[in-house]
C-alpha cells in the first residue's frame, strides 16, 4: 500500500478519482469482474495502478473500452528492466516484450520479483503467467534453465512453452553432467518434437562438448529413440505413448490385411530381381537391425526393396518382427532372424562376435525406461554412423568413388567431392531413416562453434534427410576441408522431392575452395534456393593442394534457379566475370546482388559485369559493392546510377573519390537528379568530408526529378559545421519545392559529430524536422589516421 501511495504521489496531487482508483486496485480480487465493466475514462485512471498480474488480465477490457496498455507496459520496462532494448523503435508490442524478457530474467535468476510492487502479487506465478508470451528463449552456461523448466512444479510452464515458443537459442554453453543432459533431452523432446519450435540457434561455443552438440543437432533434426524410452517424471512420454498406441493399432490392421495375401510368390519374384546384390544388402540390414536393437534409437540404415523382403520373410517365421526389435524385444530375436533367412545365415558367423558384444545393450533397452548411458550410445551412434556400414547403395550406383569417401579414418576430414560430379551423385552419403522420427525444426544456425571432422560427418548425415529444413546458417565454424563433407550431405538432401531448403548462408575465416566454385556447387544442387550467401575473410594457401579426383564445380552446368538474393564475400580473390556470368544467367529472378572484398584484375572486368547484369537480370533491384576499389571506374559508377531498374545502390568503402575531380561529384549529383527510380543511395566510408556532403544536398533541388528516400553517409569524416551547412541547404531546397520532398531517412553513423556538440545538436534538431535521422555517439578520436587528409 505504501508503494502504491508513493506511485500515486509521483503521478500528481490526489483527487477523489485517484483515491477511488487506488482503493479499487487494492481490492481487485473481489471487484475484478465489475471493474472490467467500467467506462473507458474510469478504467484509464485505474490501469497504471494495477499489478502485472491484473494488468495482463485487463487487456480484453481495455481493448473493448478503446484503450491501449502499451504506454503502461513501456513504463514498466523502464522502471523494472532499467535498460534500453535493442531496436526499440521496431517494438510493436511492449506487453509481449516485457513479459518475454521478464520470463528469461526470472528463469536465469537475474530479476527479483520483490523489487517492484507491481510484480509482487500472491496470485502471480512469474514463470507460469509470463510463459504464454514467450516466443524466443535463450539457454546459456550450464543449462540451468533447462533443469528448472523440466522440474515437476513447472510442468504447466513447459506445456505453455510448447505452444508459444518458436526460437530456441543456446549461448556460451559449458560442459554439463549426465543429469543436466537428461533435462535437456526432455526439454528438446517437448519443445521441438511435440512443440512449436521452428528455429534452433547456437552461439559462441569455443570448445564445444561433442556429446552435447551432437545431441542438440540430432534432436533438432527430429531424431531420437522411441518415446517409450524417454521418461518424464518417471513416466513414459504421454504424447509418444498415445502416438505409438495409434500406430500399433494401424500396424496390426495392416498385418491382418496382408495375412490374406500369398507372400511367397512376391518374395520369390523379389529374390530373382535383387539377387545379384543380395549379400551386400543383407550385411547392411543386419548392421542396421543390430544398431536399432542395441541402442533403441531412431536411427536406421536405408531400406531397399530387398531389405524389406528380408525383414518381412524373417518376421513371418519368427514372432519377433522388426517392430518388436525396436521396442526392446529379447536378444534372441537377432539369432532367430539370422537363422530364418538363407542370405542372413551366411553372415551370421561373421557377425556373431559383434552381436555377442551387444547383448548387454539389448538387456538395457529391453524395458520401457532408458538407462542414462543410452544417451551416450545414441549420440556416438549418430556421430560414427559412417563406420557402421550403413551406406546408401543407391549412391554407390551413381559413382565408383564412394569407397574413397567412406574409407577415411574417423578423424580425417570428409573428402566426398563427388558432390560436384556431373552425374549428380553424392557418393557415400548415409541415409538416416528413423523408426521413430519426430518433428524437426526448419531453421538451424551455428555461429562461432568449431566443428571437427567427426561433428561435420554427423551434421552431414543429419542434413542428408532433413527435408523440413528451410534455412541453414553456418558461420565461423572452422570448416576447412570439411566443407566438402557438408556439401555431400546437402547434395543428398537435394535428391529428396520434398526438400524445403530455401536459404543457405556459409561464412568462415578461411576458404578451402574458390567462392564461385562453392556458389556453383550449391546452386547446382538447389536450384530452388531463394537466398545464398557465401563469405570468407582469407584465402587458404593450401587450397591449391586439394586432393585429386575431386572435379571442380565450375564444370557443372547450373540449371535455371529461383535465386532472388546472392551475397558473395571474396577473400581478396579476383572477380572473374566469366565465372559469375553462368550464375547470373541461371538466376533470372535475381533481385539483390552483393559483392564484397573482390579485386578487379583488369579495368574491363566491372564493365563486363554490368553488361551481364543488364542482359541476364532484368529484375535486379538492389546492387551492393563493399570494400572494392572503384576509384578508377568512374564511368561504370555513373552507368549504375543511371540504371532505370535499380532501386538501391550501395558503394561501401569503395574509395570513390580517392583520385577523382570536382567534375566527378557533379556528374554523380546530376545523374541521381535525373533518375526517378533510385530510392536508396548508400555511400558509407568514401571520404566525403564536409564539402562533398554539402554538395549532395543539390540532389533535392527544385529542378530535380529524383525520388531518393534514403541517404547513407556514415563513416565519411563529417563534422558538425558541415552537417549544419548541409541541413540549411536542404531546408532551402525544400522551401523552394513547396515542402514537397520524398527524402525520409538519413544515416550518420561514425562521423565526427562529437567535436562540437552544440553545433551537432542544432543540426540534428533541424534535420529531424525534415527526415528520420539515425546516428550514434561515436568517439572520433578512434578514427583512423588516413582520414585526416580530408579535414
Amino acid at each position: 500500500a505504501a508503494a502504491l501511495s508513493g506511485a500515486m504521489a509521483a503521478e500528481g496531487p490526489g483527487s477523489l478519482l485517484a483515491l477511488s482508483a487506488a482503493a479499487v486496485s487494492r481490492s481487485m480480487g473481489a471487484l475484478e469482474r465489475d471493474v472490467w465493466a467500467l467506462p473507458g475514462h474510469l478504467l484509464r485512471g485505474l490501469l497504471p495502478l494495477l499489478t502485472v498480474f491484473r494488468l495482463e488480465r485487463a487487456e480484453g477490457a481495455a481493448r473493448r473500452a478503446g484503450l491501449s496498455t502499451q504506454p503502461i507496459w513501456r513504463k514498466l520496462w523502464d522502471d523494472v528492466m532499467k535498460t534500453r532494448p535493442p531496436n526499440s523503435e521496431n517494438i510493436t508490442c511492449w506487453r509481449k516484450k516485457f513479459l518475454e524478457t521478464f520470463f528469461s530474467n526470472v528463469l536465469h535468476g537475474v530479476l527479483d520479483v520483490s523489487s517492484d510492487w507491481r510484480l509482487n502479487d500472491h496470485h502471480f506465478s512469474p514463470l507460469l503467467h509470463s510463459s504464454p508470451h514467450v516466443s524466443q528463449l535463450t539457454l546459456c552456461n550450464m543449462l540451468q534453465g533447462a533443469v528448472e523448466l523440466t522440474a515437476e512444479h513447472n510442468q504447466k510452464v513447459l506445456e505453455n512453452l510448447a505452444v508459444s515458443l518458436r526460437i530456441l537459442k543456446f549461448q556460451h554453453l559449458l560442459s554439463s553432467d549426465q543429469s543436466i543432459r537428461r533435462s535437456l533431452v526432455l526439454l528438446l523432446h517437448r519443445l521441438i518434437h511435440h512443440g512449436s519450435v521452428s528455429q534452433v540457434s547456437m552461439y559462441s561455443w569455443p570448445v564445444p562438448d561433442t556429446v552435447l552438440l551432437v545431441l542438440i543437432l540430432s534432436m533438432s533434426a527430429g531424431f531420437w529413440r522411441s518415446g517409450n524410452a524417454l521418461t518424464y517424471q518417471s513416466s513414459p512420454c504421454g504424447l509418444c505413448r498415445e502416438k505409438d498406441k495409434a500406430q500399433s493399432q494401424e500396424s496390426a490392421q495392416e498385418r491382418a490385411e496382408r495375412g490374406h495375401c500369398d507372400g511367397r510368390e512376391w518374395t520369390d519374384g523379389e529374390n530373382q530381381k535383387g539377387s545379384p546384390r543380395a549379400p551386400e544388402e543383407a550385411d547392411v540390414e543386419v548392421n542396421r537391425c543390430r544398431a536399432d536393437v542395441c541402442l533403441n534409437s531412431v536411427l536406421s540404415g536405408p531400406r531397399s526393396h530387398l531389405q524389406n523382403q528380408a525383414c518381412e520373410e524373417a518376421s513371418s517365421k519368427v514372432p519377433c518382427d522388426h517392430t518388436s526389435i525396436q521396442r526392446g524385444s529379447s536378444p534372441h530375436c537377432i539369432s532367430d532372424q539370422l537363422s530364418c533367412h538363407p542370405i542372413l545365415r551366411k553372415t551370421r558367423r561373421r557377425l556373431k562376435s559383434a552381436v555377442g558384444k551387444k547383448r548387454r545393450c539389448l538387456r538395457r533397452s529391453r524395458g520401457p525406461y532408458a538407462d542414462p548411458e543410452d544417451l551416450y550410445d545414441f549420440v556416438f551412434t549418430v556421430a560414427r554412423e559412417d563406420n557402421s556400414g550403413l551406406l546408401d547403395k543407391n549412391s554407390t550406383a551413381e559413382g565408383e568413388n564412394s569407397e574413397n569417401w567412406t574409407s577415411s579414418s574417423p578423424g580425417s576430414p570428409c573428402t566426398g567431392h563427388a558432390v560436384c560430379k556431373k552425374r549428380g551423385g553424392s557418393a557415400g552419403i548415409f541415409s538416416l531413416k528413423a523408426s521413430h522420427r519426430f518433428r524437426s525444426v526448419s531453421t538451424l544456425e551455428l555461429f562461432s562453434i568449431p566443428l571437427t571432422g567427426e561433428t561435420c560427418r554427423t551434421l552431414s548425415n543429419l542434413l542428408s534427410s532433413w527435408v523440413s529444413l528451410e534455412n541453414l546458417v553456418l558461420s565461423y565454424n572452422g570448416l576447412g576441408a570439411n566443407i566438402f563433407c557438408i556439401l555431400s550431405g546437402l547434395r543428398a538432401l537435394s535428391r529428396h522431392s520434398d526438400c524445403h531448403l530455401r536459404v543457405v548462408r556459409v561464412s568462415d575465416v578461411f576458404s578451402h575452395m574458390p567462392c564461385m566454385e562453392l556458389v556453383r556447387c550449391i546452386l547446382s544442387a538447389f536450384p530452388r534456393l531463394h537466398t545464398l550467401s557465401v563469405s570468407f575473410d582469407l584465402k587458404n594457401q593450401l587450397e591449391v593442394n586439394r586432393p585429386e579426383g575431386n572435379p571442380s564445380c565450375s564444370e557443372a552446368e547450373i540449371p535455371e534457379s529461383c535465386l532472388e538474393q546472392l551475397e558473395i564475400r571474396f577473400p581478396r580473390e579476383p572477380l572473374h566475370t566469366a565465372f559469375l556470368v553462368p550464375v547470373l544467367k541461371a538466376s533470372k529472378s535475381l533481385q539483390q546482388l552483393s559483392l564484397d572484398s573482390a579485386t578487379l584484375p583488369c579495368s574491363q572486368e566491372l564493365g563486363l559485369l554490368l553488361e551481364a547484369l543488364k542482359e541476364c537480370n532484368p529484375n535486379l533491384k538492389k546492387l551492393s559493392f563493399h570494400d572494392m576499389n572503384l576509384a578508377e571506374h568512374q564511368k561504370e559508377v555513373l552507368l549504375l546510377l543511371q540504371d532505370p531498374i535499380l532501386q538501391e545502390i550501395t558503394f561501401s568503402f569503395c574509395r570513390l573519390f580517392e583520385s577523382s575531380t570536382t567534375e566527378f561529384l557533379s556528374e554523380i549529383i546530376n545523374t541521381v537528379k535525373r533518375n526517378s527510380s533510385l530510392k536508396s543511395l548508400k555511400l558509407p566510408g568514401n571520404r566525403l568530408g564536409n564539402h562533398r556532403l554539402v554538395a549532395l544536398a543539390d540532389i533535392f533541388s527544385e529542378d530535380s526529378s529524383s525520388s531518393l528516400c534514403q541517404l547513407d553517409v556514415s563513416s565519411n569524416c563529417i563534422k558538425p559545421d558541415g552537417l549544419l551547412e548541409f541541413t540549411k541547404k536542404l531546408e532551402g531546397h525544400i522551401q523552394q519545392r513547396g515542402g514537397q520532398i520524398q527524402f525520409t531517412h538519413l544515416r550518420l553513423f561514425q562521423n565526427w559529430l562529437d567535436q562540437d556538440a552544440e553545433t551537432a545538436q542544432e543540426a540534428l534538431r533541424r534535420l529531424k524536422a525534415v527526415c528520420s535521422v539515425v546516428n550514434d555517439s561515436w568517439d572520433s578520436s578512434q578514427a583512423f589516421a588516413d582520414y585526416i587528409s580530408v579535414m
